[in-house]
């Protein structure tokens, strides 16, 4: 699974970069989002896959520390690439004579930026929070990764102002990218209501399908973590439910955005039939005893 997901997003990176149809707002931020979550899962699954190698559950104090604020970094660039990429459909639709001018390169980039800071700022205060707390020298994670509400609760020192700014920072940067999401469809939905045509209807919600499909699985997934970990002693659910947005979700992220989109799929067969020709031309198989037909 962890394999899919890197060469899967990969593909879907250099499908975009190598194609310059492709080089717009929309897939502009499909390749960030990709990026992100090889990195999210980079930052769990080879630790966990090296725990179960060696048969060794022990993480030291300041890699648990190092997992913990990049797993709240990646994460928090997810819910905000989400929630960019539905203000990008909300313009595409809502407001298609003006997308070029309101979605131009310099304002794409200033929202990828801006997302990056708010994710590295939140992350580094949890981080720097959890640092004043005392544990006890051998500590006990009911998790498969150092968890930032996990750590809190095993804490020896009070983890009041701990526990107060990670559901603070929580309800802020989990609500408001699902309240901006949620009003931009149901403008979108307004719009596509408002068009005479079905053709036109089907053609603007196939825009805005794979994303919707995208935003939903992140957010029913959160939302059965966050069930799971409100419950008492119901730490093995919480993990289990987990996986889904650490494992699950980033690997199936690529076959939702290539499967129904004929864009990055005719992306794809010109990058691999390059790839062929260049091979195939290469100066080590032309000096070959065979004659190879490319």
């Amino acid at each position: 699974m962890y394999l899919i997901t890197v060469f899967g997003n990969l593909l879907i990176i250099l499908a975009v970069s190598s194609d310059p149809h492709l080089h717009t707002p929309m897939y502009f931020f499909l390749s960030n989002l990709s990026f992100v979550d090889i990195c999210i899962t980079s930052t769990i699954i080879p630790k966990m896959l090296w725990n179960i190698q060696t048969q060794s559950q022990v993480i030291s104090h300041e890699g648990c520390m190092i997992q913990m604020y990049f797993f709240m970094l990646f994460a928090g660039l997810d819910d905000f690439l989400l929630t960019v990429m539905a203000y990008d459909r909300f313009v595409a639709i809502c407001h298609p004579l003006h997308y070029t001018v309101i979605m131009n390169p310099h304002r794409c980039g200033i929202l990828v930026l801006v997302s990056w800071i708010i994710s590295v700022l939140h992350s580094l205060l949890e981080t720097l929070m959890v640092l004043t707390l005392s544990f006890c020298r051998e500590v006990k994670i009911p998790h498969y990764f150092c968890e930032l509400k996990q750590l809190i609760q095993l804490a020896c020192s009070s983890n009041f102002l701990n526990e107060l700014v990670m559901n603070f920072g929580a309800g802020i940067l989990g609500g408001v990218p699902l309240a901006g999401i949620l009003y931009t469809y149901c403008k979108i939905a307004s719009s596509i209501c408002g068009i005479s045509s079905a053709q036109g209807k089907c053609k603007a919600f196939s825009t805005c399908a794979s994303h919707l499909s995208v935003v939903s699985l992140f957010y029913c997934t959160c939302l059965g973590v966050y069930l799971s970990s409100a419950a008492p002693h119901r730490s093995h659910s919480s993990a289990t439910a987990s996986v889904m947005y650490t494992v699950v979700t980033p690997m199936l992220n690529p076959f939702i955005y290539s499967l129904r989109n004929k864009d990055i799929k005719r992306a794809l067969r010109a990058f691999f039939q390059i790839s062929a020709i260049e091979k195939c031309n290469s100066p080590g198989l032309k000096k070959g005893l065979r004659t190879i037909n490319c």
